[in-house]
């Protein structure tokens, strides 16, 4: 039988537009496939915020911030934890994707024209020892764009290529096995569903028209994970997360499904760490959603209140922006699935940004005037719909107010205003003090030593029941799923392997059906920046490796 292509790739997110592109700049024929219209082109990484983690980067440099590979890597394997045999790959990855993000990685984004916010952000700060989780450092470098900024150099690459007659692209196309000829994978087989016209993230219809069935010397699966899908994430939820929540919301459209990654495993590849995970504990409902429970993260700087469900404050180090694992392991042990955030009108104009490319237009319009004006008075106009339309919103002049507001919220009186009254003017004694024991407010008081921080992420340190400083404002949290940190195995080429360690011969991975590399290169926690950081890297090794492989 006849070849339809030198390589076949699975899933037109980041991480398969970055192989294709590798793969046509060396010449070889790619068939580039997805379930989703053209209009899906990017996946996920299109609706990002566009951070990518760099190490000692000219942004930092900039901005005062001393960083090494070594203290990468001390912070990375500190957050990761890796204990498990099944850490071999993901450790190598780890050690490869950190030469990579503080060496060419900059440069070589560069000089396809990304470019970046000069201000670099301070994600994940840990709060523990120095050799625990967390960036000791701010590295969350955010691209100027976001997503779509940082999707479209290798959508444009990929486009050259199918002006070249290298590329072809079958959107549609939804693959349901993966079968061998002389014990090398290549043949793919699938359904062909029937048009859509929907736009970017609304479900489309799974109405299927036909099959399809074809060949090439090598497939790449870069198919994304489980996030879109609650039941697969709620099988594989760890004991040591406590019971998953029944409602969750979904960081991801629901076409985020893990079924590839199933296919994958029933050809034989090795799925490990498959309950490694990465969901948030801002999330809030949109108020004018694009899919079915859309969810979108709140990114806060460090001075809201963080109170369980009951109104008492989350313990130390669990302050907002700290530690994402750590905070869910504790909220699940409450009885009670939501927290909340109190803060002010002066907090949440400084503090708060949303996660999400659509929920940043100035960054996404690359517009420096609408930038600029984030330093005016007022709150960024999505957070200001927010606060006016969002679900879990309350805005009060007077704390009593608030909690009636808190209280109805949840159609249960679980906030008791005298003891939060108490716990308010514990803190606020504190804030006026440089010298303080609370150390969210030793936190406040440090992260205002970071230039970046004190000019655009965190609000002067004031007290919550200042009249001057409000409204108070209360947010009610929910967790949201995001990023699977398990995958498929691969060894450093992005080969899938099998359960006994050997290489299943035509199949590659890359992006986070491989857990962004080897099967869980983050371990068990993440640094952030690295999920789109790792697409870009995975899709770029692989597709070089299957370029040398089928030259």
């Amino acid at each position: 039988m006849a070849l339809d292509a030198d390589v076949i790739v699975i899933g037109a997110g980041l991480a398969g537009l970055v192989a294709t592109a590798e793969l046509a700049d060396a010449g070889r024929s790619v068939i580039l496939l997805d379930q989703e219209p053209a209009a899906s082109l990017g996946g996920q990484a299109h609706w990002s915020f566009g951070g990518l983690f760099l190490v000692d980067s000219p942004e930092q440099r900039r901005m005062r911030i001393r960083d090494s590979r070594e203290l990468a890597r001390q912070d990375w394997f500190g957050t990761a934890g890796f204990d498990r045999a099944e850490d071999h790959w993901p450790r190598q990855w780890a050690e490869a994707y950190l030469d990579f993000a503080a060496g060419e990685k900059r440069a070589w984004l560069h000089a396809q024209g990304v470019r970046f916010f000069p201000v670099v952000g301070w994600a994940e700060r840990g709060g523990l020892l120095a050799s625990g989780p967390g960036n000791s450092v701010p590295r969350f470098h955010i691209t100027w764009g976001t997503g779509p900024g940082l999707v479209a150099p290798f959508a444009r690459r990929v486009r050259t290529g199918i002006a070249k007659g290298l590329v072809r692209t079958l959107f549609r196309h939804r693959v349901t096995e993966l079968a061998q000829s002389a014990g090398v994978t290549d043949t793919v087989r699938g359904e062909v569903l029937a048009p859509s016209t929907v736009p970017r993230g609304v479900a489309s219809s799974r109405v299927v028209a036909g099959s399809f069935d074809l060949r090439a010397q090598a497939v790449v699966v870069a198919s994304g994970g489980i996030g879109g899908n609650h039941e697969l994430v709620r099988k594989a939820w760890p004991a040591r997360l406590g019971t998953p929540p029944a409602k969750l919301l979904s960081g991801v459209p629901a076409h985020v499904d893990g079924l590839m990654q199933q296919v994958a495993v029933a050809a034989g590849g090795h799925l490990v760490n498959g309950d490694r995970m990465w969901h948030y504990t801002e999330g809030i409902e949109n108020w004018n959603p694009i899919w079915a429970k859309h969810g979108i993260r709140i990114l806060p700087g460090p001075s809201s209140l963080w109170l369980d469900a009951r109104g008492n404050r989350l313990p130390v180090p669990l302050f907002p922006g700290f530690d994402t694992l750590g905070t869910l392991q504790h909220i699940m042990g409450t009885g009670y699935e939501h927290t909340w955030f109190v803060l002010t009108q002066k907090i949440i104009e400084k503090e708060f940004a949303l996660s999400g490319s659509e929920q940043n237009p100035d960054l996404t319009g690359r517009s420096l005037r609408q930038v600029l004006g984030r330093a005016l008075p007022g709150a960024p106009g999505p957070v200001e719909a927010f606060k006016r339309y969002g679900a879990d919103f309350v805005v009060a002049d007077r704390l009593g107010e608030l909690v009636r507001g808190m209280n109805r919220k949840t159609g249960e009186a679980l906030i008791e205003e005298a003891a939060l009254r108490r716990e308010i003017e514990a803190r606020d004694r504190e804030i006026a003090n440089p010298f303080a024991k609370d150390l969210q407010v030793t936190a406040i008081h440090g992260a205002r030593r970071y230039l970046g921080d004190r000019l655009v992420r965190t609000a002067a340190p004031h007290r919550l029941l200042d009249p001057g400083a409000g409204p108070l404002i209360a947010v009610r949290l929910h967790v949201l799923t995001r990023k699977s940190l398990g995958g498929l195995e691969t060894d450093l080429s992005g080969r899938v392997l099998r359960p006994d360690g050997t290489v299943l011969e035509g199949v590659y991975a890359a992006g986070e059906v491989a857990g962004f590399g080897g099967g869980g290169v983050h371990g068990y926690r993440s640094l952030e920046g690295t999920f789109l950081g790792g697409c870009l890297f995975g899709g770029r090794a692989v597709g070089r490796a299957a370029a040398a492989a089928t030259g």
